[in-house]
């Protein structure tokens, strides 16, 4: 059972590292192309935030944002891993910061062709999350191994 866990681990957190790989070769001085994608989405996102709630978002540049994704990425899938629920919590972090922003198919008439496309990639992140849940549930609810405990010798006199 050990090695299928460490190979169901490796299986999904390699979506994660593979995406950081290729963002971070492709980064350049500007956030490269995902910065070019996440600028109009992250404003119409920023604008949206700031109107219904009525709260001022700081100005952070794109490229930073991107930067921290591809850390979240690559840092969440090396130490998910090795079986860490911190892995798993960062790339939780990763995808409720980023899927509502990247996938926005609430923004488009259903009708568009770009609300299928984004849908789907929506739901596949969804479910990307969903597995992180129960790997966490699994994670907690099942008991630590506890070493053998070794009945005391008895002493000789």
């Amino acid at each position: 059972m050990g090695f299928i866990s460490f190979a169901g681990r490796v299986l999904l957190a390699s979506i994660f590292l593979l995406s950081a790989y290729l963002e971070f070769n492709e980064f350049g001085s500007d956030g490269g192309p995902k910065a070019q994608a996440l600028r109009p989405k992250y404003n119409v996102f920023i604008r949206h935030v700031t109107t219904t709630l009525g709260v001022e978002v700081p100005k952070v540049e794109i490229k930073h944002i991107v930067a921290a994704n591809i850390a979240l990425k690559g840092i969440g899938g090396l130490l998910f891993i090795l079986n860490s629920s911190l892995g798993a919590s960062l790339l939780i972090i990763q995808l409720v910061l980023t899927v509502p922003i990247l996938y926005d198919f609430y923004n488009y008439d259903i009708e568009k062709p770009e609300f299928a496309q984004l849908f789907v990639d929506f739901t596949r992140n969804l479910a990307l999350f969903g597995a992180l849940l129960f790997y966490l549930g699994m994670k907690n609810s099942t008991p630590k191994r506890q070493g053998k405990k070794r009945a005391p010798k008895p002493k000789t006199h």
